[in-house]
């Protein structure tokens, strides 16, 4: 009997980091989770396919991430990287055949040096250089779904402006259609983070929104674009407030039966706030004048399979370690052996004796999977909808063996006659739900809150966002775009890039965790100082029609370094929504009797807090010592994020 779908969703992001430092932050970041992640899943994938596997998955590709890897610059830096470790495998290779007591590394080096060939051979030949072509085919093939998120993975719950979260959005969608020729059905919001619509003002010291207005809900910005659903964490629709259930209507319109209606009928198991339930989105229940979007759930009890620090399964005794690594190479010859033990007492790692271990722990993840759903579906008669999603680089990167995992999961779930494995859209047509609810404000960080980023660390990043969103309002709203020549449209351009790129989530992330913070700071104050320089320079040429040729040279500089979305357009950021007539920038709406009940819920942004020690796995409890851009920092999470 099916009980329900499996919906396994991975997150892939990085910040940008082309022409910003290669080692130790930079770069090989980038290339690390091509060689070790996306590549292996690419192929994982295809071999699916050609066994005749019917099982599918989610992938959201963050548009940075598109961005550098199909950037004319990272073919060379990804093939000078796989040369430098296969260089650096038959160095320790030399090593060890001339050690005394290390010798039986030797076969290990062997792999290294053939591991590394192959993924260069398959990122030229079987890719044909195009990481994102690898999987814009597997998405026409119908075998994967991509979703899209928020351009610069900008935090939506805490930029200072309406307008940034409707660009970040805006230039997602039209990005996502340059690399995969159809638009978004479905958004990854950055960090999970979401806020409802309520009357918000900030808490740092800035002299920018001190006094409550009304900000729209996350889902909104969403919905302007015509993207259907996102993602967020288990606490938000457990702490939901039910609005009513939409009502389908002539012509394809829908209206809101309140829960409050005298003709509304409650059935059992309504509104039952289980992650295993899909749920429209609305802040007031006001459909008339605001949008909705559906959102899916994490599991957490069934993620935590794999996330756990006690009991997940990339914690196993034989797989790779992946923190010990032989300097200068920087690969891996040691197994976790023991996840409180200290480096010196890890023991060789052995290939050979991981794929039992992996078949033992599908056998468990699987069983887990149809007992909750099989549960689900006994106690409330309705199929379920399990979606699981994680960081793309904790496949590979983080559990060099996380791949064939997800391999062995895919080909279980082909066979089972339980659940079924589809991708996100697929599920929401399937479920088609009706039930409308109004969502609290949290994210998937530490305590479900804003804390990992808005902290006493993070607060004067803040303070500097708000101030360049203000600054770069004033300038479009001074000078008009259409009237606007050349050079004047370049700056502007330029200052918009940098804009977008200042507001990544990673620096909040990275300052907060230690992972990076001396990169993140300065990568945040590049940033900010070429924004600002941009804007100078921007509003001396309106005045004077003069750019002399050092700042000509430095506006050339910043174009190289910064070279992201081609495609953008300053007109997006006054106006990115001409098709939708019915949406009024600023307009608050009229209070219901029911949106009032709902609004009492509606929680405030909470003052910042000093960041709090994160719950990380034993098997990765020193990731950021290894300066990773994804080390801590998530609620219950592996030292990736999440």
């Amino acid at each position: 009997m099916h009980n329900g779908n499996v919906v396994l969703t991975l997150h892939t992001h990085l910040p940008w980091v082309l022409h910003h430092g290669a080692w130790p932050h930079g770069s090989d970041w980038l290339c690390e989770a091509v060689a070790e992640c996306y590549i292996p899943l690419l192929n994982i994938l295809n071999e699916l396919v050609e066994e005749g596997s019917t099982s599918k998955m989610t992938f959201d590709i963050s548009p940075v991430n598109c961005e550098q890897m199909e950037h004319p610059d990272f073919e060379e830096i990804f093939l000078r990287y796989c040369q430098d470790k296969i260089l650096g495998a038959q160095a320790d290779y030399e090593y060890f055949i001339h050690s005394e007591h290390e010798q039986f590394f030797a076969p290990m080096a062997k792999f290294w040096e053939s591991w590394y060939a192959q993924k260069r051979d398959e990122y030229l030949y079987r890719y044909n250089k195009s990481i994102i072509g690898g999987f814009k085919k597997l998405q026409d093939a119908g075998v994967i779904e991509v979703m899209t998120c928020g351009a610069t993975h900008g935090y939506f719950a805490l930029l200072g402006m309406d307008k940034s979260i409707r660009t970040q959005m805006k230039v997602a969608k039209e990005n996502y259609i340059k690399y995969f020729g159809r638009a978004p059905r479905g958004t990854w919001l950055p960090e999970c983070a979401y806020r409802p619509g309520f009357d918000w003002r900030t808490f740092v010291k800035s002299p920018h929104h001190q006094h409550p207005a009304y900000r729209y809900g996350v889902e909104n910005f969403v919905k302007e674009q015509g993207i259907e659903y996102f993602v967020v964490d288990e606490h938000l629709p457990k702490g939901g407030t039910p609005l009513g259930v939409l009502i389908d209507q002539d012509g394809g319109k829908q209206r809101l039966m309140s829960t409050m209606a005298p003709e509304y009928t409650h059935f059992p198991w309504n509104f039952d706030k289980s992650p295993m339930s899909l749920y429209n989105v609305s802040s007031h229940g006001d459909i008339e004048n605001q949008k909705t979007a559906v959102a899916f759930a994490r599991h957490q009890n069934i993620a935590m399979q794999v996330w756990s620090a006690e009991a997940g399964y990339p914690g196993d005794p034989d797989y790779l370690d992946f923190h010990k690594k032989k300097m200068p190479s920087g690969l891996r010859y040691w197994r976790v052996t023991d996840t409180k033990a200290d480096m010196q007492y890890k023991q060789p790692y052995n290939p050979d004796w991981i794929l039992g271990k992996i078949g033992n722990q599908i056998h468990h993840f699987v069983y887990c999977i149809e007992g909750a759903l099989g549960h689900y579906k006994y106690q409330t008669g309705k199929e379920g909808t399990l979606c699981l999603p994680f960081d793309t680089e904790l496949f590979g990167h983080w559990w060099f063996e996380g791949p064939l995992f997800i391999k062995a999961l895919l080909k279980a779930l082909h066979h089972s006659p339980y659940a079924s494995a589809v991708t996100a859209s697929e599920q929401l047509d399937h479920i088609k739900p009706h039930e409308v609810m109004r969502f609290p404000e949290g994210s998937w960080g530490e305590n479900g809150n804003h804390n990992v980023w808005m902290n006493d660390g993070t607060k004067w990043t803040w303070e500097l966002i708000y101030e360049a969103e203000q600054r770069f309002d004033a300038i479009m709203g001074k000078f008009d775009p259409k009237k606007m020549d050349a050079t004047m449209r370049r700056l502007c351009t330029q200052a918009m890039r940098e804009l977008l790129l200042l507001q990544s989530s990673d620096w909040q992330f990275l300052i907060t965790t230690w992972s990076a913070r001396d990169y993140a700071e300065r990568r945040f104050m590049f940033h900010y100082s070429d924004f600002k320089k941009l804007c100078d320079l921007a509003e001396h040429y309106a005045a004077s029609k003069k750019l002399s040729k050092e700042d000509d040279h430095a506006v050339t500089e910043m174009e190289e370094r910064n070279s992201i979305f081609p495609e953008l357009e300053i007109e997006w950021w006054n106006d990115p929504l001409k098709p939708h007539q019915d949406y009024v920038p600023g307009a608050k709406p009229a209070k219901k009797k029911v949106a009032a009940k709902a609004e009492e819920s509606t929680a405030k942004p909470k003052a910042a807090a000093k960041p709090k020690a994160e719950t990380k796995p034993k098997t990765e409890a020193k990731a950021k010592s290894e300066a990773k851009p994804k080390a801590a920092a998530k609620k219950a999470a592996p030292a990736q994020k999440k």
